[in-house]
């Protein structure tokens, strides 16, 4: 899979399409469209499906200094009314946040993060380390080679075993060819 494969797939999904474009609206540095509906559409696709079905949510990461939860949620209520005509969930979060309540939510401490890239490079599973950028830019460390051909392996930049487990059998049971890497 090439990038301009792998964007004309994220692009079927209309929602992708009109997250994307309105994205520069939000005017928020290092913003990124990211995560499940980029990598969900791909395996949809593969598996004859139309790229939006069943994706739970549209994760938005940014970047922004200011990392009280006052200066975020004024991002998100802003996203709210940026995306409320496309009836789908939409999480919006300032990446310079994450360690501030990870945590807490998982039992696992993480280290401040630097950049919206730096937060998609760390994702559980490598061939999910996706981003679209508000000016298009396609982020993808790790390429499309594992993504199109269905292989998960952990990333080494966020070892957390139970939290990968779960991620994969989700992926598994959605998606039945997806294979572990050997």
């Amino acid at each position: 899979m090439t990038e301009a494969e792998f964007r004309a797939t994220v692009l079927s999904n209309p929602v992708n399409a009109a997250i994307i474009e309105r994205m520069p609206q939000l005017g928020e540095a290092q913003l990124y469209l990211v995560a499940g509906c980029l990598f969900q559409g791909v395996w949809n696709v593969r598996s004859g499906r139309p790229a939006g079905q069943g994706i739970r949510d549209y994760d938005l990461f940014y970047w922004d200094a200011d990392t009280s939860y006052e200066a975020e949620d004024a991002v998100i209520r802003r996203a709210e009314t940026l995306f409320a005509d496309l009836g789908v969930l939409i999480e919006v979060r300032n990446q310079a946040r994450v360690h501030l309540w990870f945590g807490e939510k998982y039992g696992l401490p993480r280290p401040a993060i630097g950049s919206s890239q730096e937060s998609i490079a760390q994702f559980l599973v490598e061939c999910t380390c996706l981003g679209i950028s508000a000016s298009g830019e396609v982020y993808a460390p790790h390429g499309f080679g594992d993504l199109a051909s269905g292989i998960l392996r952990p990333n080494p930049l966020n070892l957390t075993p139970a939290l990968y487990a779960a991620k994969v059998a989700d992926y598994r049971a959605r998606w039945p060819w997806l294979r572990l890497a050997e």
